[in-house]
């Protein structure tokens, strides 16, 4: 530890570790070697002065070869290998007082600094304990489906395809895909959120959660070595060890310190030896040997750094490392892009407008043509409507960045994209429209002909207006960056309480905008980590949203907040802010620490046993300070915001649909349960039991929607809960029924199998 303390030590291993291996830190004080040995060196210092003369030389070598046996072996063997250290320092000194006789001061010394050494290392192993403790959250064995029976393996032998049965109560062991069951999983332990995640065939899990009340079959992805847990572990790992500015800073005085301070021992003993008497000048050098060690200079700022990382990781916030910390603690600005940070990230369709002519279905048809293969949280929602028809052959499809995409459809020249990159014509008047009601509008065009216009929205997020007002009590300039148009921009940014839009921008457009914005201040960009690549390289700190299981956005980002919630946000700057003032509190004591020690060593002033006691004391209070920045106040766990969107007025009620062959979900022949809606041109189904009793807000399952489209103007959009995941009907499954109604209206129930 004497070596590591100053960078001079062997790197550390970025190994994720096991929690069963045998070479696991100790987690309680009393296991730690050094202070075992420590504690036997004092008792046999202690003893020293309890015992006649005779006795008590003995005992004082047994307490300095106890002592020193936890740092002398090290600091050699780093010496042998050309790394100057504390240890040899320490050594140097110890080894000094025993050719002066003072024997006492050597055993005290080597007490001491043992001490040192063993709180320096436990200091450390409880900082990373946190990442050890996540491993700990796979369970030490799984049941699989194999050859038709269930066989209980350990996780390390599960293979991609095997199928997990995981009862309730029980961990997930590895990442994978829900294949049948429903169920509530306690995701807080990665992404930090308390609310539980619904799941149901198709889901994606993973390791380390916690399952609920259901039964799960669920189909392994990745192997142990390889799941999200596992990589979280070893990219924090990774992290722990970059630097920031005032960690390079402590590396760059700690290192060539050593043998500054070798030389300046040397010095002291030399002039002093050569104008006085010798004896007290070697002493004295001796002293200043010990008296300038900077041991806890170099660790002021690294156990801060690994507290700070450690304890944001288990917050659902990856911090990738030092500099990172620094720079997001220093942010003036924030830069938040629209669609899946402000926004929920589940848009759904909500109208089609289409040409004289021009099928409803024929526009959905070519853009899912287009969209088959875009990871865009748009092309989803097109998807989605799309489902249950036919599908189109689509070719040579590219990407457009910041309009849209070109490709064939059925060997005809198609695009697909917003209004400038296609000219929307005699659409215009309800594309504004569309726009002014925070729906973002996408044209389709098929054989050079503008087939019409599919408008999709994405509600926002029931915290981001709680999330935008505390990061403006931070003192932060709150920006909205996005490639949607001017109309949809502002809308949602009126609902979050922005007021600095910047809309229809390309990638590029948005690094450029940062770089503008670094006028006021440190910039942080929060963006998927894919399409805001260059705003957030370009940012002081690159932040990437709801990151968990997403390879590219967190290796995109500087910070990755891997679950939804925004108000992380605030809490992570909070965090590093704290950090940021940890750093630069423990830079000042330690540099302190040396500027008085040195002269008062030099002088006279202060023995060996006094400089190192005092030293060992000052040691200990940076890591104590230190071990502050992984204090998790700042980083509570938030209660779920209620959707306060209103509901739609209501509609009349009307008779019950009948009983329709086929359908599978149970929402045909509801006769008492059912309430139909009837407002606009399309309908939606809302069961009594999805309404608040307390306020009557519709509370309508995503699942549930129709593939028909959602009345816009009408009202304000409908409230939504988190529920399960509802397996998508197949067109095979799908079956369209129309139903009139009594007041003469075509009635649509949410399962798919009776919509128009």
């Amino acid at each position: 530890m004497a070596e590591e303390c100053c960078g001079t030590g062997p790197a550390p291993s970025t190994t994720a570790p096991r929690a069963s291996s045998a070479s696991e830190p100790p987690s309680r004080v009393w296991q730690v070697r050094e202070l075992q040995a420590a504690t036997a060196s004092g008792v046999l210092l202690g003893l020293s002065f309890l015992v006649p003369h005779a006795w008590s030389t003995p005992l004082v070598f047994g307490a300095l070869i106890v002592g020193a046996a936890t740092f002398v072996p090290g600091a050699l063997t780093a010496l042998l290998r050309g790394r100057l250290g504390v240890g040899l320092l320490m050594t140097i000194a110890a080894a000094g007082a025993v050719a002066l006789g003072e024997y006492g001061e050597a055993a005290t010394l080597a007490f001491l600094f043992s001490i040192a050494e063993g709180l320096e290392g436990y200091a450390l192993a409880r900082t990373r304990h946190g990442l050890r403790a996540l491993l700990d959250l796979v369970p030490p064995d799984a049941v699989v489906l194999r050859d038709g029976a269930e066989q209980r393996v350990e996780p390390a032998d599960l293979r991609v395809g095997d199928i997990l049965v995981v009862r309730p109560g029980e961990k997930i062991a590895t990442d994978g895909v829900v294949r049948t069951g429903r169920s509530a999983l306690d995701t807080s332990v990665v992404t930090g959120e308390s609310v539980p995640s619904e799941v149901g065939p198709g889901s994606e899990v993973f390791a380390g959660t916690i399952n609920g009340a259901g039964v799960l079959e669920v189909t392994v992805t990745a192997t142990a070595e390889d799941n999200s847990l596992a990589r979280l572990v070893h990219i924090v790992q990774d992290a722990q060890e970059r630097k920031g500015t005032s960690q390079r800073l402590a590396a760059r005085f700690a290192r060539p310190l050593v043998p500054g301070v070798l030389i300046l021992a040397a010095l002291v003993a030399g002039l002093g030896s050569l104008f006085g008497d010798p004896g007290v000048w070697i002493e004295r050098a001796l002293v200043v040997l010990v008296a300038a060690a900077p041991c806890a200079f170099a660790l002021s700022v690294p156990i801060a750094v690994v507290a700070a990382v450690g304890a944001a990781s288990k917050a659902g916030v990856l911090i990738k490392g030092g500099a990172a910390v620094e720079a997001l603690g220093a942010v003036r600005v924030v830069a938040l892009d629209k669609t899946g940070t402000l926004t929920r990230n589940n848009p759904a369709v909500i109208d089609v407008i289409t040409a004289p002519g021009v099928d409803r279905d024929q526009v959905l048809r070519v853009a899912a043509a287009l969209e088959a293969r875009s990871e865009h949280p748009l092309a989803a929602a097109i998807l989605t409507a799309a489902d249950a028809l036919p599908p189109l052959k689509a070719g040579d499809v590219e990407a457009v960045p910041g309009n849209g995409l070109t490709g064939t459809v059925d060997g005809t020249p198609a695009r697909l994209g917003k209004p400038g990159f296609i000219t929307p014509g005699p659409h215009a008047p309800e594309v504004t429209r569309l726009q002014g009601n925070g729906a973002t509008v996408i044209l389709v065009e098929h054989g050079n002909t503008v087939l019409g216009a599919i408008a999709v929205r994405d509600e926002i997020r029931p915290e981001a207006t709680e999330a935008v007002s505390r990061l403006r009590r931070q003192g932060i300039r709150v920006v909205m960056l996005t490639g949607d148009n001017t109309r949809t921009a502002e809308a949602i940014a009126t609902q979050a309480g922005i007021t600095d839009v910047r809309a229809e921008l390309l990638p590029e457009d948005k690094a450029r905008i940062v770089t503008e914005l670094s006028e006021h201040g440190p910039v942080a960009m929060v963006g998927d980590g894919i399409n805001d690549a260059p705003a957030l390289a370009t940012a002081h700190a690159g932040i990437a949203m709801g990151a968990m299981g997403s390879d590219v956005a967190i290796e995109a980002a500087d910070i990755a907040l891997m679950g939804e919630d925004l108000r992380r946000l605030p809490d992570a700057i909070a965090h590093t802010r704290a950090a940021r003032s940890v750093f630069t509190q423990n830079l000042l004591l330690s540099g302190a620490i040396l500027i008085t020690l040195v002269p008062l060593a030099g002088i006279g002033a202060l023995g060996l046993a006094a400089v190192v006691a005092t030293h060992e004391l000052a040691e200990v209070l940076v890591i104590a300070n230190g071990i502050r920045a992984g204090r998790k106040s700042r980083l509570p766990h938030h209660q779920p915001v209620r959707d306060a969107t209103p509901a739609r007025p209501k509609a009349p009620a009307t008779q019950p649909l009948p009983a329709s062959e086929g359908c599978t979900d149970g929402c045909c022949g509801e006769p008492a349960s059912a309430l139909v809606r009837t407002d606009g041109r399309k309908n939606l189904l809302v069961t009594a039991q999805s309404r608040d009793e307390s306020t009557g807000t519709a509370l309508v399952e995503p699942a549930r929607r129709t593939p028909a489209l959602l009345p816009l103007a009408a009202a304000a959009p409908v409230a939504h809960s988190a529920p399960a995941q509802r397996r998508r009907p197949s067109p095979a499954e799908t079956r369209t029924d129309r139903v009139k109604s009594t007041s003469g209206t075509t009635q649509t129930s949410p399962c798919g199998c009776c919509s128009n």
